[in-house]
């Protein structure tokens, strides 16, 4: 089970930090993914890391987005700084193999996502 944490009504230069908590034993063997999904839009990858450390960034949040994970706490995070109003969206950590988290397919479990509101 994944339960995302840490969205809400920020404005525009504004940060938040997302955490994805995960329960069972799983987490740190596997990729963890953060994805986002604005209405009408198709979801989208926003950072991927992998078990030794390997990480993706979409381009549009390269710079100001930083995923980070502890397994030790079981916990994934998504430290957003200079949120723009197109970084509204419903966000989403997702767990499985790094391949799939990559290449936009998503993991095997998912959350039930966080809304990020970003106001101008």
């Amino acid at each position: 089970q994944l339960v995302e944490s840490g969205g809400g009504l920020v404005q525009a230069g504004g940060s938040l930090r997302l955490s994805c908590a995960a329960s069972g034993s799983t987490f740190s063997i596997n990729a963890i993914g953060w994805y986002r999904q604005a209405p009408g839009r198709q979801r989208e990858l926003v950072a991927g890391i992998s078990v030794g450390g390997m990480i993706i960034y979409a381009d549009s949040v390269k710079g100001r987005f930083t995923i980070s994970r502890d397994n030790v706490k079981n916990t994934a995070y998504l430290q957003m700084n200079s949120l723009k109003p197109e970084d509204t969206a419903v966000y989403y950590c997702t767990v499985g193999a790094y391949v799939n988290i990559k290449y936009g397919r998503g993991g095997d479990y998912w959350g039930q996502g966080t809304q990020v509101t970003v106001s101008s």
